[in-house]
């Protein structure tokens, strides 16, 4: 009996060791396996936040901890330089956008961008000056409906295929009418698909008007040379 209850104390002894050690490894891996895991997501929640700049510490092995933390370091090193050549696109862009502002704005001629559907995309202060738009209206309008004059030109520019066609308009806003001289040019993509039409127009309405007193005083000056010569021998002959 006594070396039974030696044996079977033995075999209790040895298999709470066995358990203990088997805990302590479970742990061990755990903590291992978890641990990784852990920084990965701890990693993954400061991306979500915005910060690209976290690397999480690699792991020696091929394993698929090890290969997770290597991808990760990876994924965000893209989305770092992915974001600064947005962010670099970005300001180049507005830096584009300030500058065609401000041409824009300073020159004389009425200018009207118009996008693939014939809609008003946008319209420089000189363009509402000449065409008497208030502030607001206009922009992203059928051009039929913003300046309906314009559109036999348009319409003779798609029946032709030209890319670029140019005609005098009248416009009538109030009591007042207006001789324009207007010039429209597609606006092609980098496919070479057509975007939409630029239309560029000044208000020649005082070149016209001396173009036609010029006219009418080279009339009058033919005219009375006419009714002068044959004055002259009439004249002649009465002095002698």
């Amino acid at each position: 009996g006594q070396i039974v209850f030696n044996f079977g104390l033995l075999y209790v002894g040895f298999a709470v060791s066995l358990v203990l050690v088997a805990i302590w490894l479970g742990l061990w891996f755990a903590e291992r396996l978890s641990k990784p895991v852990g920084r990965l997501a701890g990693a993954a929640q400061r991306v979500g936040a915005g910060d690209l700049d976290v690397q999480v510490p690699e792991e020696q092995g091929d394993d698929e901890i090890a290969m997770v933390g290597r991808f990760f370091n990876q994924m965000t090193r893209q989305l770092k330089g992915q974001r600064e050549a947005l962010l670099a696109n970005n300001r180049q862009i507005e830096e584009r956008r300030r500058l065609f502002d401000s041409v824009l704005s300073s020159v004389t001629s009425g200018v009207i961008g118009l996008d693939a559907d014939a809609r008003v995309a946008f319209l420089n202060p000189s363009a509402r000056d000449i065409l008497v738009l208030p502030e607001g209206e206009g922009q992203g309008m059928a051009l039929a409906e913003a300046v309906p004059e314009f559109v036999p030109l348009f319409e003779r520019m798609n029946a032709t295929g030209r890319e670029t066609i140019q005609g005098e308009v009248k416009l009538t806003r109030g009591r007042a009418m207006e001789n324009l001289l207007v010039r429209l040019a597609s606006r092609r993509g980098a496919d070479g698909s057509r975007e939409g039409v630029v239309i560029a127009f000044d208000d020649v309405t005082d070149l016209v008007s001396a173009q036609r007193m010029a006219a009418w005083g080279d009339v009058a000056r033919r005219i009375a040379h006419e009714i002068k010569n044959p004055l002259t021998p009439i004249q002649l002959s009465a002095e002698q």
